[in-house]
């Protein structure tokens, strides 16, 4: 059984650059093409986004729970500390 590969992935704000969006997706470059066309109304103000990192995982139950750490207040130090430009 084939199970689909799944992102997590953090954008990078190029009008904003202190801003940052972390994200899940099976399609990286589908989902960016939606972050900087204003189809996600979380980002739709800090167009144009760049990929600044890209992690990828076989197991989605896995990148889920990254995804969600990512996004707690510890995992967002971690990615302020390790993981951000």
């Amino acid at each position: 059984m084939h199970l689909p590969k799944r992102f997590v992935y953090i954008l990078r704000s190029a009008a904003q650059p202190s801003r940052y969006y972390t994200g899940l997706t099976s399609d990286v470059g589908a989902r960016l093409r939606t972050h900087n066309t204003g189809g996600s109304p979380h980002t739709a103000s800090g167009t144009p986004w760049q990929l600044d990192i890209v992690i990828e995982f076989a197991d989605e139950r896995r990148a889920i729970a990254f995804e969600k750490y990512l996004k707690s207040g510890s995992g967002a130090a971690f990615a302020k500390r390790h993981l951000r430009s």
